[in-house]
């Protein structure tokens, strides 16, 4: 029994711990005036940021928005209102009115959050509308959420590379471009940052890089230099300015004289194949949009083999894998590397590996026309030969260990153990390129046997032929 001002509940006289006569059906409980958490599950905005995931923190109590004031405000805090917007991790938790100062009531003050709240309104604050602030002093909140799709909305346009030019960044589905007001090298050194385009080298305005065309989208930014993405910078709203086309900003940024690293991959040699580029330690592929001769000749004179016979897509040289790293490429066709032509953004796409981009050079020495693949090495497995700039599969109609001979012979893998057939190294896909094939098994290469006719069967891929010779590489 507690009488009078007692201040826990252990003061008060009891019985002993454990000494009851009772069950759970008597289970206390008690509902309070006041708590320090505000109760319910507030409804949450963040405001004037560049996405719904950055802001200024917004929360909806008694049929009003209002703010929140930045005393105390820290990651946590911010943690819990990216939880509870559905926006990943906090990045970070900007005060002093960053995002521009409110309107209206300050809800909260002095919020105090553990970080595992799901909603801001479960921590500790001083009470709805209890506050010594102002709105210079809003709290704001920058998360992870939506900064990678945002992270591809960015391009730089008509300079000599992808790492210069006009800055324009997409808004409701259409580009646009940035006004020079205001804008700084701290701006530019953003932007670079973005594009994985080194660090700034300067940030023209006026134009530098022609006038854009439609809306312009942002006006008055205002970086620190620090930020990974634009859109985590201050700004007036989407397509709020006083600027015309005359003033459109422009960055040139350093990397732009480091080529990306290119190879060509499942064609006859180094010099024909699926395009394949090296970017942030991994390989990816080219998306086939707006491929043409242009950007093939780039990639023959970047790989040192030649000019550019066809440029395939469709995944011509089968589906490659992990990331398509380039999209909407466009080469005026005189670039020394893929990586100074126009394009989206690196990982920017809107294609699958059904789309990969091809190339065919014109150099064709060291091209291999026969291969073994899906066995354990490359001297075992599954017949394939290129042909018509494509690799397809052997029928085992007649096959036999004359013709695993000369396979073997061709690839420099020793003698023939054995010619299975019934798709033993699994099946492959279109074409089947021969059928009936007749060797003496004296021939030094497979093309000096009776091949027939290209593409003429009678054969499903259940039939492809495979070899396994004595060799091992």
């Amino acid at each position: 029994v507690c009488v009078g001002p007692k201040t826990a509940l252990p003061k008060c006289p009891a019985q002993p711990w454990g000494a009851c006569s009772c069950h759970s059906g008597e289970d206390a409980s008690a509902v309070c005036s006041g708590h320090p958490s505000l109760g319910h599950r507030a409804p949450l905005r963040l405001s004037d940021g560049l996405h719904r995931c950055a802001g200024r923190v917004e929360v909806f109590y008694n049929n009003q928005w209002g703010t929140v004031c930045d005393d105390h405000w820290d990651l946590e805090n911010a943690g819990v209102v990216c939880r509870q917007l559905g926006c990943g991790t906090a990045v970070s938790a900007p005060v002093a009115g960053h995002f521009g100062a409110g309107s209206g009531p300050i809800w909260l003050d002095d919020v105090s959050c553990t970080g595992t709240e799901v909603a801001l309104s479960y921590c500790r604050s001083k009470g709805w509308g209890k506050n010594n602030c102002h709105h210079g002093e809003d709290a704001g909140v920058v998360c992870s959420g939506d900064t990678l799709w945002k992270l591809w909305e960015l391009r730089l346009v008509n300079g000599p590379n992808r790492c210069s030019g006009r800055v324009e960044v997409m808004h409701d589905h259409q580009w646009g471009t940035v006004c020079d007001d205001d804008w700084s090298f701290p701006d530019a050194s953003v932007v670079c940052r973005q594009l994985g385009c080194g660090t700034a080298v300067s940030a023209y305005g006026a134009a530098h890089f022609g006038r854009g065309s439609g809306p312009i989208w942002l006006d008055n930014v205002q970086c620190s230099g620090t930020e990974g993405a634009l859109s985590e910078c201050l700004a007036r709203p989407w397509g709020v300015s006083n600027c015309d086309h005359g003033e459109d900003a422009s960055v040139v940024c350093t990397a732009t004289n480091t080529p990306a690293h290119l190879r060509l991959e499942n064609g006859p040699g180094r010099c024909a194949g699926r395009v394949e580029v090296l970017y942030n330690h991994q390989w990816g592929t080219v998306c086939d949009n707006g491929w043409s001769l242009d950007e093939a000749a780039v990639v023959c004179r970047q790989l040192n083999c030649g000019t550019a016979v066809s440029a395939p897509g469709l995944a011509h040289f089968g589906q490659g894998s992990g990331r398509i790293w380039l999209d909407n490429v466009n080469c005026t066709g005189t670039e020394a590397a893929l990586s100074e032509c126009q394009a989206r953004p690196w990982g920017s796409n809107s294609c699958d590996h059904h789309e990969d981009a091809g190339v065919v050079c014109s150099d064709t020495s060291g091209q291999h026309l026969l291969r073994l693949v899906n066995g354990s090495s490359s001297c075992l497995g599954r017949v394939e030969v290129f042909h018509d700039q494509k690799w397809g599969t052997v029928c085992d109609d007649t096959w036999d260990l004359h013709d695993a001979a000369v396979v073997c012979r061709h690839l420099g893998c020793g003698t023939a153990l054995s010619a299975p057939g019934s798709a033993h190294f699994g099946q492959g896909s279109d074409p089947i390129w021969l059928d009936d094939i007749h060797c003496r098994g004296t021939e030094s290469a497979f093309t000096e046997c009776e091949l027939g006719n290209w593409g003429e069967h009678n054969c499903g891929h259940s039939e492809d032929a495979g070899v396994v010779c004595s060799g091992n590489s």
